[in-house]
């Protein structure tokens, strides 16, 4: 009976150590991140030392100039096993508080320290097949061409696409993959760029992505949802938020890539600072992107944007309030330092505006603005 007894155990014990290192064969912890700091040389020459304009939005990041600057820390860990990951993608800095600014107001309310501000993204993911993915969590943003991490794109300084659009958003969504040259995505979402839902409403996130040859991705992407604070009888406003992207990249060759942004939206409601309660307001833009690799350390890529805000529905505005168009264009070269964890990258920017955005050191109103900057990335 004893002998049985030791039997059983052993084989039990056998079994729990084939087990784990069956899940250590399947599993993987992965540690990674960057920073990055800039200078930024105005030739405006703005006694604020700003890039910032009129309305406070006309740059994203790169808000400084005549000055060193530090953009984010980045720390993401991941968990990784057969079936399942999670992420927890915790950021700190000037460009962590912006990127994440709708987590400010965290449990104990506004004013008070939050934790929530570090989270950039913190989600999981399950495979529950081989081709449906289950995500739930705060997660960066579908939209766009261009990302927060600094590392991923290849200009340094962001479109006003990406200013103008989400950020993140925090609720779940379902991928399915036909094959690896379509799949869809649908998901539920809080209100926009925010750590706590305004409403009892939420938003409806989509995406179709295809690859119609070898090289040549297409994602459209969309969100509608309502952002309206609730009314004094308790009941949702009317508001709505709705914005369809397009975005595509093109490997033309090994060396060369090119790609395109293009965005349009629409909203009611006075969640974005103005206009009544069905006052309907509209908004969009272009992004033409070009990327040249001469050699393995060194590249150079352009991006071409037109911007209209005319109806003044987002946040960037002219001096009395209206709404403001721009066209943008930046040159950016990137130098590979360090076995490639050191990115340098120069960047010559060009803002036009229809009107006077900008005070140079001089006092003079002035509708353009242009910028030379030199950035250091790091990644790990």
């Amino acid at each position: 009976m004893k002998k049985s007894i030791l039997t059983a155990l052993f084989a039990a014990t056998a079994f729990c150590g084939f087990s784990q290192e069956k899940e250590a064969e399947t599993s993987k912890f992965s540690f990674s991140g960057y920073i990055d700091s800039y200078y930024m040389l105005n030739f405006n020459n703005p006694s604020s030392r700003s890039n910032l304009g009129a309305s406070g939005y006309e740059r994203a990041f790169d808000q400084k100039s005549n000055q060193f600057s530090l953009g984010l820390v980045q720390t993401k860990f991941g968990y990784t096993t057969k079936n399942s990951d999670v992420v927890v993608d915790l950021t700190f800095g000037p460009n962590a508080d912006l990127g994440q600014y709708g987590n400010v107001i965290g449990p104990l309310g506004a004013g008070k320290a939050s934790t929530s501000l570090a989270i950039k993204q913190a989600y999981f993911n399950w495979k529950a097949s081989d081709k449906l993915t289950l995500t739930v969590g705060q997660f960066g943003t579908h939209i766009g061409y261009e990302v927060i991490d600094a590392p991923v794109n290849y200009n340094y300084s962001l479109s006003n696409l990406f200013n103008n659009g989400p950020f993140y958003h925090i609720g779940a969504k379902a991928n399915y993959a036909f094959s690896d040259k379509f799949s869809t995505m649908v998901g539920l979402v809080n209100n926009v760029d925010n750590l706590n839902d305004n409403n009892s409403s939420k938003g409806f996130i989509y995406q179709v992505f295809t690859s119609p040859a070898a090289g040549w991705n297409v994602y459209v992407n969309g969100i509608s949802s309502n952002e309206s604070a609730p009314l004094a009888s308790g009941k949702d406003d009317s508001g709505s938020y709705n914005l369809l992207d397009l975005t595509t990249s093109y490997q033309v060759t090994p060396k060369y890539l090119v790609g395109l942004n293009a965005a349009y939206g629409s909203q009611t409601g006075d969640f974005q600072g103005g206009g009544s309660v069905g006052d309907s307001k509209t908004w969009g833009g272009v992004a033409l992107y070009s990327n040249y690799a001469f050699t393995d350390k060194f590249s150079l890529g352009g991006r071409y944007e037109v911007f209209d805000n005319t109806a003044g529905a987002r946040a960037l505005r002219a001096a009395d309030g209206s709404g403001t168009d721009v066209s943008s264009l930046t040159l950016t070269a990137t130098f590979t330092a360090a076995d490639g964890h050191l990115l340098i990258k120069p960047e010559l920017r060009s803002d036009s505006y229809k009107t006077a955005q900008f005070v140079d050191g001089d006092g003079k109103d002035q509708k353009s603005q242009t910028t030379l900057g030199l950035h250091f990335i790091y990644k790990f």
